[in-house]
């Protein structure tokens, strides 16, 4: 059992059971799974760049992701139905744990000048999602072999009805959120 998984079994759905008075184990909210996103518009010229793309999000998250295609011809983005746009990877059980504990305790403290993530970016369904602008902050990357700076999506997708319940949920596995 990974260490993040761990803390939750052992530490925080007992807290968040008290907290809300939950009747049954099976309300208490957790995590469900992790998408990672990051969009390549400047692929569609490109080809090597795409590949640069996969290869940096599979040494980040440790799983192969999948190239996402456009849905609708756009002739004002030069895109065409079928081009590649971006890349996705969904990571769930350990996996997501392990991505989870890397991203709060090792990636986001690396950021430049960084004081918490925000604590107002849910869904108003208890799903979370944060913007990272650099994938140099993950320390699996190395600097002297990126081509370009590109930013990725991070969203955590829980269980909780609320968002209040999901804000409870992240700051109890430790993410660092601002005051």
């Amino acid at each position: 059992m990974t260490r993040l998984k761990a803390k939750y079994v052992e530490e925080v759905a007992p807290a968040l059971m008290k907290k809300f008075g939950y009747k049954s184990p099976m309300q208490i909210p957790r995590i469900e799974k992790i998408v990672v996103n990051v969009g390549a518009g400047e692929a569609k010229d490109n080809a090597k760049m795409m590949e640069a793309i996969v290869n940096d999000i599979k040494t980040i998250t440790g799983q192969a992701p999948v190239v996402t295609r456009a849905k609708k011809s756009v002739a004002n983005f030069k895109v065409r139905e079928g081009m590649p746009v971006g890349v996705k990877v969904t990571l769930r059980q350990d996996r997501m744990w392990e991505f989870l504990d890397r991203f709060f305790n090792v990636a986001l403290p690396r950021v430049r000048d960084f004081r918490g993530i925000s604590p107002d970016s849910f869904d108003g369904r208890g799903n979370y999602a944060v913007g990272v602008k650099e994938q140099l902050i993950f320390p699996e990357i190395d600097y002297d072999k990126i081509d370009k700076i590109r930013g990725m999506d991070v969203v955590i997708c829980t269980t909780a009805k609320t968002d209040e319940e999901a804000r409870e949920l992240l700051a109890l596995i430790g993410a660092p959120f601002t005051r």
